[in-house]
């Protein structure tokens, strides 16, 4: 069975219902946190696919110019590589923010302010011949939680969604790695731990209850999108989707 490679940045951001759309796709996954001292790789050896979660950590570096923690540039450099060995790959929030700054990009605290809870993202022209994104829906349920974003791609970025406040929402390096802003991972009980004694919450002036509510109700209209997209990123990882994204017997939605 191929494996995925899963760097844990964050205890309270694990892989939860994404873990279980890859596996059920047929991909194995084996968890590494370097939170808690897991020794990261020093390269992708065995591993047919790279997946770099979230976390409330910043992906850009301390005011004394360190790394807001400490293995963030053993993750950037295998990114890069990952990149440069078309290893499939696929960031979420800080992870895509990881995979950003690893190739020249920019992430800073966001001008706009944070972005929490349900929300939309409009997909780009360039989606139309992605691999992954051709079959999402034009407007598709994300949910959203950070205070940081990518203000500036990497140069050789190709941009995948966007929202109005939000330019940078989706994007693709090379031909095999994503970087998603938003969440798709997440159930109720993560957004609950999440919201529980919530910063960013307590910044905007939300009751974090309505929030864990919101998210709850859009729960079944993010799996229908974003579940059928991590199964065809399994498939890519596992050798059985070509470059049109053309598989057989892939699911659809609402199926």
């Amino acid at each position: 069975m191929a494996t995925a490679l899963v760097i844990e940045n964050d205890p309270t951001d694990d892989l939860r219902r994404l873990g279980e759309w890859l596996t059920e796709a047929g991909l194995d996954l084996s968890v590494i946190r370097p939170h808690r001292g897991d020794a990261l790789p020093a390269d992708l050896d065995g591993y047919a696919a790279l997946v770099v979660l979230g976390g409330d950590q910043q992906a850009y570096p301390d005011a004394d110019g360190a790394p807001d923690a400490p293995w963030f540039p053993a993750v950037e450099g295998l990114l890069r590589k990952a990149v440069r060995h078309r290893v499939p790959t696929l960031g979420i929030c800080l992870g895509a923010q990881l995979l950003a700054t690893a190739h020249a990009g920019t992430v800073e605290r966001s001008a706009s302010g944070p972005e929490v809870g349900p929300a939309v993202v409009g997909r780009r022209d360039a989606a139309e011949s992605d691999p992954l994104f051709r079959y999402v829906p034009l407007i598709p349920d994300v949910l959203q939680w950070h205070a940081d974003e990518i203000t500036q791609l990497p140069a050789s970025a190709t941009l995948l969604a966007a929202s109005t406040r939000y330019p940078h929402q989706a994007f693709r390096l090379g031909d095999r790695a994503w970087g998603l802003q938003f969440h798709i991972e997440c159930d109720t009980a993560m957004i609950a731990e999440w919201a529980a004694d919530s910063v960013l919450l307590a910044e905007l002036g939300y009751d974090p209850q309505l929030v864990i509510s919101a998210c709850n109700a859009v729960m079944a209209d993010v799996e229908e999108v974003w579940q059928p997209f991590a199964a065809r990123f399994a498939a890519l990882a596992l050798g059985e989707l070509d470059d049109s994204g053309s598989r057989r017997s892939l699911p659809l939605l609402g199926h």
